[in-house]
Order: structure tokens, then C-alpha cells, then sequence
């Protein structure tokens, strides 16, 4: 069992991430990769996907085990609004935490002789390892992004009502069946045997598309905010369309440029969001989650009203045309 001791302090420190964790989404995908769980889900996506592993995969694997322990340093602590962002902190990690995340692999198992070379921090191996990710979240993660991406978000917003309604302990009474919530103690069913001192650092709270089973922290004890990665709600048949989704994602890409077509499609999914919602979950300014509205609507691809002070924003006809096959 996990138990993770919460003060009054942490209380008031919890926190919802605003995006899918792209390293916590590689490293749980490739568990899903391995074992083959979830079959009604992530069946489609592992027939998809077999095809087009990239041949740096099993580099990936030797260090992400399905189960047990994987190296902390592969899921950066903080917010990753993009994979290149996870990449340069991977790369960054000290080379103690190295040394300390490959020993305590090698607890477990027989490693191969390649991954003293990460533990040393060898530039070179850490190289192909940051290639090695790219190549895998090119094919498994980023053609079924928008997929996730909704998944996650509409998890967010339900818990985000929660928090505004009756805050953040409901949300974590009500997190996940193996979740149980005994002030001040969040008990979770684990494998293993773990107690989780949070000393007023807080909890970020980690939606994850491909997290499968319960609840999942990681050994860190820096001082870090700890992350807990949680799985959401999926539709068995969110995979159906993702390639024709994929050249859709590219060519609107193209039109509007990366983060105006992601402020489009959110605004699709998420019917009258409203402008500060929709900069928390892209992780841009308010300010620029405005500007961006304002271009859009002047456009006459979406349109805004004002309901109790805030600007809410949908979808026009002309948008939903434009986002259409």
C-alpha cells in the first residue's frame, strides 16, 4: 500500500496539471506496449503502432519494465507542455540521480551492460536515449495526441468543478476505486509497501491517458512536488480515426500555425470554455489565449459571449467546417 501524509499546508498545495505529462504518457504506453492490458482500449493502438516501432525501442524497454521500478529521471518533475521540454530536463538530470535511479533498477533486475554508460551520464548514450524517445513518441504518442489530449482534458474539468465546488479533498475521495482518502492520509492499493511524506511540498496531480490499473507515484525523495499519475476515462473506439485525424492536425497546422490550431480544436472539444480555462489548459498567458480568441473570432471561426463577466467561447459553423473531413 502507498499512504502519502498530507499537512494543512499540502492541502492547500494540490494542484491539477494543466496538459498530459508527454514523458509520463511514453513510459506508461510503453508498459501497455509490453504486457498487452487493456485490450478494448489500447488494442486498436497496439495494432496501429506494431507495424511502426521504431527500432530504438527495445532501448526503451530495457529501462521501462511493465512491472517494478522505472528510473524517476525518464518522467521530469513539472509541467511538459512539449516533448522536446521533457527531453532537455532528461538530459539535465543530475548525474547523482542517475547513478541513484540505475542502482535502484539494477535491484531488480539484470540490466543490460549499455546502461552503466546512461548511469555515468555519457553524452553520447543520453543522446541515443533522448533519439530513441523522439522516434518512439513520433509513432506512438503524437499521430493519437488530439485523442489523448481530449481525454484528459474532459477529466480535468470534471475535477476542476469538483475543486470550485467542494475542493481538492473531494477530489481525492473520489480519484480512483483504489483510492481512499482518510484525512489526513491518502491510502492507495500498491504494490509495494510505501509511505509518502509530502513536508508541505504539495501534490500535483497527474491525469494520464495510458496510465492502466490504479494510481501511480514515483521513489523521488528530492524536494520536489511529488506527482501522483492517475488513469482517466477512455472511449474503446478512440482510435478509430486517427491517422485521417493526424493529416487533418498537419494541414490546420500549416493554416493557422501550431498554437492557434490548438486553441481551434480545443474550443471544439470543449464547448463554451472560457479564455482563462482555455490558457491554463494550453499552458499559455492569459494574454495570449485573447489574442488568439480574438484572431479566431475575427476570422469568423468561432464565436464569444460574456456570461457573468467572463468571455466564453465556441465553435462557428465556419470552424467546425474547417476542422471537418
Amino acid at each position: 500500500m502507498l499512504r502519502i501524509y498530507f499537512s494543512t499546508e499540502d492541502l492547500v498545495r494540490i494542484r491539477l496539471l494543466a496538459e498530459p505529462h508527454r514523458m509520463w504518457e511514453i513510459l506508461l504506453s510503453l508498459h501497455l506496449v509490453q504486457t498487452g492490458q487493456g485490450q478494448p482500449v489500447f488494442g486498436g493502438w497496439r495494432r496501429k503502432l506494431r507495424p511502426r516501432l521504431p527500432s530504438g525501442t527495445g532501448l526503451l524497454t530495457a529501462l521501462a519494465r511493465p512491472t517494478g521500478y522505472s528510473p524517476d529521471f525518464l518522467t521530469p518533475h513539472g509541467d511538459i507542455p512539449d516533448l522536446e521540454t521533457g527531453i532537455d530536463l532528461l538530459l539535465g538530470t543530475a548525474r547523482t540521480r542517475l547513478k541513484t535511479d540505475i542502482a535502484e533498477l539494477a535491484r531488480h533486475r539484470v540490466l543490460p551492460t549499455w546502461v552503466a554508460d546512461i548511469a555515468d551520464g555519457e553524452v553520447e548514450s543520453l543522446k541515443r536515449l533522448a533519439g530513441a524517445l523522439r522516434a518512439y513518441h513520433r509513432e506512438a504518442i503524437e499521430p493519437f495526441w488530439p485523442g489523448i489530449r481530449h481525454h484528459v482534458e474532459l477529466d480535468r474539468r470534471s475535477r476542476a468543478d469538483v475543486v470550485a465546488s467542494v475542493g481538492f479533498e473531494a477530489v481525492l475521495a473520489g480519484l480512483h476505486p483504489a483510492v481512499r482518502w482518510r484525512p489526513p492520509v491518502l491510502e492507495i492499493d500498491y504494490p509495494v509497501e510505501q509511505d509518502l511524506y509530502l513536508d508541505g511540498r504539495g501534490l500535483v496531480l497527474v491525469p494520464s491517458f495510458f496510465c492502466w490499473g490504479g494510481p501511480i507515484t514515483t521513489l523521488s525523495g528530492d524536494s520536489a512536488t511529488p506527482m501522483l499519475v492517475y488513469p482517466v476515462e477512455r472511449s474503446p473506439g478512440w482510435t478509430a480515426n486517427a491517422d485521417e485525424e493526424a493529416v487533418r492536425v498537419r494541414s490546420l497546422t500549416a493554416l493557422l500555425g501550431r498554437t492557434r490550431a490548438t486553441v481551434l480544436r480545443t474550443i471544439a472539444d470543449l464547448p463554451q470554455v472560457n479564455t482563462t480555462d482555455l490558457a491554463n489548459a494550453l499552458g499559455i498567458s492569459l494574454a495570449g489565449a485573447s489574442q488568439h480568441t480574438t484572431v479566431l473570432r475575427n476570422a469568423g471561426l468561432v464565436q464569444t459571449a460574456r456570461t457573468n463577466g467572463a468571455a466564453e467561447h465556441r465553435i462557428s459553423q465556419r470552424g467546425s467546417a474547417l476542422l471537418r473531413p
